[in-house]
């Protein structure tokens, strides 16, 4: 009970934790987060202190710079990364991670995201995107939960829109999904249900 009570009762420390257990291959040194998160440089400090006397950030000093980073070890790591990524703020995150990722026509998120098991897949894109980076940012995202994804180029989505794919019908036509970034909107109309 310890561990929580000193978890979660700063604003500074939240966004904090948001930071790290969402990027968690990331190291950050105090002014970086400072600019990041909008917050004053005692305030970071303080925090940072705090989150590594509990085991859950780690420190190094580079170049008179001490750096920080998350303890993957940290014993509830994978449930505080979870906390996180099911909250409204880390789907904005991950939304705007995603779109920096390529080209983006359709962006779908189900399954994990939505609370939703019935879904057929967690992140839908129609687009052009690196698989790599994909994969390797679900990863981090990612503790216990295997994230399910689908990229799919533009003509191909349209070419199965049109003949009536069952897997594009069931992903459209889920009312739980959320659909975060939609440029093939006049398209995808015709076929969602009202």
């Amino acid at each position: 009970m310890d561990i929580l009570k000193s978890l979660f009762n700063s604003r500074t420390r939240i966004k904090l934790l948001q930071q790290f257990l969402l990027y968690p291959e990331k190291e950050y040194y105090i002014r970086e987060l400072t600019r990041l998160l909008n917050e004053q440089i005692n305030s970071i400090r303080r925090e940072l202190i705090n989150l590594r006397k509990i085991g859950l950030l780690r420190s190094k000093t580079v170049n008179r710079k001490k750096f920080f980073s998350v303890n993957s070890l940290f014993v509830i790591y994978p449930d505080l990364k979870n906390i996180f990524l099911k909250t409204q703020d880390s789907k904005q995150q991950i939304i705007r991670n995603i779109v920096n990722m390529g080209e983006i026509f359709l962006l779908i998120l189900g399954g994990i995201f939505t609370e939703n098991e019935k879904s057929k897949v967690d992140i839908f894109i129609v687009g052009e995107v690196n698989k790599g980076e994909l994969e390797h940012f679900i990863e981090n995202i990612s503790s216990n939960d295997n994230i399910r994804y689908s990229i799919i180029d533009r003509d191909n989505f349209l070419y199965r829109l049109e003949y009536n794919d069952k897997f594009i019908q069931e992903v459209l036509n889920d009312t739980k999904n959320i659909i975060a970034v939609n440029k093939l909107k006049r398209y995808t109309d015709k076929i969602r249900k009202i």
